[in-house]
């Protein structure tokens, strides 16, 4: 790759990345002046590597102090950035901080400062507070998804972050959509603004209308399922009860899914996450937390059952599709007196849903839980291994495999996991005995 400097190579290697787009370029270059960055571009092009290469560039070795602070809106996202950082595979510490786990586990690994902190503003401002961390040496700080932050109500805790970091020299901001105001705290002074808005992908994305004779959508949404058939699909609703009780009727209906707000525990939302990534399930019934900064796959159906209240949240949803230069269609549903939003402004062709046609399949994979992971030193080869040589699988019955800390999740072809679990309970991986079974 012409002009990309030889480490940043060795590092797309890792992703098996063989060129850049014009985004990522134009953020590298401008990462190699000592402006400051704002970069708008759609959900999907890949920013978080375009904002971390320019990151790791000004990472010194020999500092045992934080270098860098990536301030993030949710969970979600935090971990997110956290593994890209990871599968870099550079030679500098990472740590994710956020809120819904103990905060004593994060405060043994802050003992050893990371040079690049990934943090949620509630977490990390909790941290600085109980003198857990310091962060006054940073000369870096990313706002990643920083509009987010913004609307989530993070100024306070942002300002105060900020505050505890006079040495900042550099400065990324990152959105997906035009952003709200840039707040005076953040410091900016004649940024380089970079906008790529995305033309190309606006032509293959469809938007359709689905009629409802009631205005409870249940029905509606249950025969769309039915006629989209074998496909991956986000449902989003407004509110956690919703999305709870469309759960619930889809579960009486024999409609194999799962459900995603932001009640839920941490690790209840990362094994849903990794399950529907895995394709467990193709279906996920949502709030809009999983519209921006979470590690999913593309998407080949948005499905509106509660209308968005604001174009930005429609745009975010839609975002889920139609990818990086795939195409995507997006359904929206209507009960026939509900009026349309005011974002939309031109006529919208009407789905018109076939009767009498059967459920999707159920799902090719089912997911494997296996009680050690990470922390026992588990890796993914070691996985196959046991998978093969122990549960007597082939290597196409094994699909996406998760080693986390205390736990692997793995995608298993659904006629061989029951005789795969009795295969393997309390077998060895590594000298040591596991548990095994189905994670339904």
């Amino acid at each position: 790759m012409k002009n990309i400097p030889q480490s940043y190579q060795e590092i797309l290697q890792q992703f098996d990345i063989t060129a850049l787009n014009e985004m990522q370029l134009a953020t590298i270059e401008a990462g190699q002046t000592e402006q400051d960055i704002v970069l708008r571009s759609p959900t999907g092009t890949g920013k978080t590597l375009a904002f971390l290469l320019p990151v790791y560039s000004r990472l010194k070795p020999e500092s045992k102090v934080v270098q860098a602070v990536v301030l993030v809106p949710t969970r979600e996202l935090a971990l997110q950035v956290t593994s890209v950082v990871k599968d870099m595979k550079i030679p500098f510490k990472v740590t994710c901080c956020y809120g819904g786990h103990p905060v004593r586990l994060e405060k043994k690994n802050l003992q050893n400062p990371p040079a690049i902190l990934v943090a949620t503003p509630g977490r990390l401002a909790d941290h600085i507070r109980r003198d857990h961390i310091d962060i006054s040496q940073a000369k870096m700080l990313v706002l990643d998804e920083f509009d987010k932050s913004l609307a989530f109500g993070f100024q306070n805790e942002m300002g105060y972050i900020i505050e505890e970091m006079p040495l900042i020299r550099k400065r990324i901001l990152t959105s997906a959509t035009e952003s709200l105001q840039i707040p005076s705290f953040v410091g900016l002074q004649n940024p380089i603004r970079l906008q790529f808005e995305g033309e190309e992908q606006t032509p293959q994305l469809k938007v359709k209308l689905v009629k409802s004779p009631d205005k409870d959508k249940l029905e509606t949404l249950y025969q769309l399922i039915c006629n989209l058939g074998d496909s991956s699909m986000l449902v989003f609703c407004n509110f956690r009860e919703t999305v709870e009780r469309v759960s619930g009727f889809l579960k009486e209906q024999g409609i194999v899914h799962d459900y995603f707000h932001g009640g839920l525990e941490q690790i209840d939302r990362e094994k849903k996450l990794l399950k529907f990534r895995n394709g467990t399930y193709k279906i996920l019934i949502s709030t809009d937390v999983t519209a921006r900064g979470i590690d999913i796959p593309e998407i080949d159906y948005i499905v509106h059952y509660h209308l968005a209240p604001k174009e930005d949240i429609f745009i975010h949803r839609n975002g889920r599709t139609a990818r990086m230069h795939a195409t995507g269609t997006v359904f929206l549903l209507q009960y026939v007196q509900e009026p349309l939003p005011y974002y939309i402004n031109k006529p919208l062709e009407t789905f018109e849903l076939q009767e009498n046609v059967s459920p999707p399949p159920r799902p090719e994979w089912k997911t494997l839980s296996i009680n050690k992971g990470k922390k026992d030193k588990v890796s993914k080869g070691d996985v196959v291994g046991f998978l093969i040589k122990i549960g007597g699988l082939e290597k196409d019955d094994i699909g996406i495999i998760e080693v986390k800390h205390f736990f692997v999740l793995v995608a298993v072809k659904s006629r061989k996991i029951e005789a795969l679990v009795k295969r393997t309970n309390n077998q060895k991986i590594k000298g040591k005995k596991v548990r095994v079974w189905v994670d339904d």
